[in-house]
């Protein structure tokens, strides 16, 4: 982790806008605007692509998974531009817990997977395609989100080392340790053999 040496009014800017950007909530805008309810009301009631999905309309669904990964990647590169890699860090972080804490829905969003996947591109492109990868291997085989996002979330750990990118390894590990935790009841729910299918309504 790179040594946190910019000012502090620097650092807590990029925390403040991170944390604006990440906690977007678009999933329930774009149902909204494209009339599929309230997705607190559909499925497991949680903001992101998956339960998006549930509502059947595949358009919402991709559209809500990449601008919650675009929100992760514009947090990252903005801090890139304007700041140094504490901030960059910093940044990453809170558009993540902005994601699954967001202050416009009572601190009730998302589990943070697709938000993960775009810091992660845009922190290290060659992470973040492995991980990508991963998610959709994982996912594939299982035909579980959250599987697929558990195992993408645990490889980063192993990518950022074999790849070079270990002054990301703390983040990384943040980040993992929130996503295993967001999802806690898809782990007791998949170990009980009861998660939903990819696609599937609840």
């Amino acid at each position: 982790m790179p040594p946190f040496d910019s000012d502090l009014s620097m650092l807590l800017l990029w925390a403040v806008i991170g944390y604006g950007l990440g906690s977007i909530p678009f999933g329930m805008v774009l149902a909204r605007l494209m009339g599929l309810g309230n997705l607190r009301e559909i499925g497991s009631g949680n903001i992101g692509a998956t339960n998006v999905l549930r509502t059947g309309n595949k358009t919402a669904a991709a559209l809500t998974l990449l601008l919650d990964g675009g929100k992760g990647a514009v947090a990252v590169l903005l801090a890139r531009a304007y700041a140094g890699g504490d901030a960059v860090q910093l940044a990453a972080l809170m558009a993540f817990v902005g994601h699954c804490y967001p202050v416009w829905l009572g601190f009730r969003g998302g589990k943070g997977v697709a938000t993960f996947l775009g810091l992660m591109l845009a922190l290290a492109w060659p992470v973040g395609v492995a991980c990508c990868v991963t998610w959709l291997a994982a996912a594939k085989l299982s035909r579980i989100s959250s599987m697929g996002a558990l195992v993408a979330a645990a490889s980063s750990v192993i990518w950022v080392l074999l790849m070079g990118y270990g002054g990301a390894l703390v983040l990384v590990l943040l980040l993992t340790g929130l996503i295993f935790w967001r999802h806690r009841d898809n782990i007791a729910r998949i170990n009980a053999g009861t998660e939903p299918k990819i696609g599937q309504k609840g």
